[in-house]
């Protein structure tokens, strides 16, 4: 396998990420050109849709709340060497979690339910990666191939609970009863009017910030403790770590368990805060693309931020796009997501071996 060429910390973490996106928003801009629109009066309704005003603002977060959760998920497990694409069905779980929650405890005040929203949705999370970390460490199956597996049961088993078990009486949509006010989370905009500050009615709530403080956790574990720093020597090199006196299938379920355990943090943002009740394929894809978020961020809970608003805005504003412009459908958007996940994501070290190069050659005179 080759090694990745080297490049300055601040070209790695700031230029070819830049230049990914850059790359990407141009052959966008191409695909609506022969369409027949202007690319750059896209890209203006996208930026005005997605941060244009307080509505726009509102929604871009709720969604970058999404993809930080899963952008963290999928980065822990990356550190430890794991790639886990279970992020989805370890978000459906969570939710599941913070729905019993809920739909339980909703006749009880906010302050107690929310703390044991949070455990739960976690642990439900936690669990489902469990068994994908466990045949990994103990059996050697392919993380892989698990945690895809069962994003698949975990769509299943929400589906047999909505239609046969949780379904509210008496009504045909798979979905439960709507919560209890004590089990519903502050929307940002109650908030901010407590202080005197006015902002729009969206779905962005107070997850945001249970997700900002999830990043400073990370950043924290990983960076600054010795539980971290045995994860990221055991995800470089696993027998130097067995020689440090680290245990790697212990690395790869703890790994796996707090991986799992922020996905599951989804469900604050979007059954506590946006839907108020348990429905069917709520986390919408945010799993999938918490990878490419994870992967733009390097792996980095700041970096992970900066991509998950961008990714919301993508979604924020392509809405808007394909409302404005006609020939710009919904699937156009889609397509332009795609792409920035393409050139960030899975083609991100595109462009590293030509900056190295450059940046050689510099170094050389």
């Amino acid at each position: 396998m080759s090694v990745p060429a080297k490049l300055p910390r601040w070209a790695e973490f700031g230029l070819l990420p830049f230049i990914n996106l850059t790359v990407a928003l141009l052959l966008s801009g191409a695909i609506i050109r022969i369409m027949g629109e202007s690319p750059w009066n896209a890209f203006k309704l996208m930026g005005a849709g997605a941060f244009g005003s307080q509505d726009s603002i509102g929604y871009t977060l709720y969604y970058a709340t999404n993809f930080i959760f899963t952008g963290l998920a999928v980065a822990v497990a990356y550190h430890a060497g794991l790639f886990n694409i279970g992020a989805e069905g370890q978000a459906y779980m969570g939710g599941l979690g913070t729905g019993l929650v809920c739909l339980g405890l909703g006749h009880w005040p906010l302050w107690a339910v929310l703390p044991l929203a949070v455990l739960a949705g976690a642990g439900f999370g936690a669990a489902w990666a469990f068994i994908p970390a466990w045949l990994q460490a103990r059996r050697g199956s392919h993380i892989v191939i698990t945690t895809i597996m069962f994003n698949f049961i975990a769509a299943a088993l929400m589906t047999y609970l909505l239609v046969n078990v949780l379904i509210k009486p008496g009504q045909q949509s798979p979905e439960t009863r709507e919560f209890a006010p004590g089990a519903v989370m502050p929307a940002m905009h109650e908030l901010l009017a407590k202080v005197g500050i006015s902002f729009s009615a969206t779905p962005f709530n107070l997850a945001f910030g249970f997700a900002l403080a999830a990043s400073v956790l990370v950043w924290f574990f990983i960076w600054r403790t010795r539980w971290g720093y045995a994860l990221r020597v055991a995800g470089e090199n696993a027998q130097a770590a067995v020689y440090a006196g680290i245990s790697p299938p212990r690395i790869i379920i703890g790994a796996m368990l707090l991986s799992g355990a922020l996905a599951g943090g989804l469900g604050l943002n979007e059954i506590m805060g946006a839907q108020h009740r348990l429905v069917l394929d709520f986390p919408g894809g945010a799993g999938f693309v918490g990878i490419a978020v994870a992967l733009m961020g390097r792996n980095h809970p700041a970096g992970i931020f900066v991509a998950a608003v961008l990714f919301g805005a993508l979604y924020q504003g392509g809405s808007q796009l394909s409302l404005d412009l006609p020939k710009v459908n919904r699937d156009m958007v889609v397509v332009i997501q795609g792409l920035v996940i393409l050139l960030c994501g899975a083609m991100e070290n595109l462009f590293r071996a030509p900056l190295a190069a450059m940046f050689r050659r510099k170094d050389g005179e």
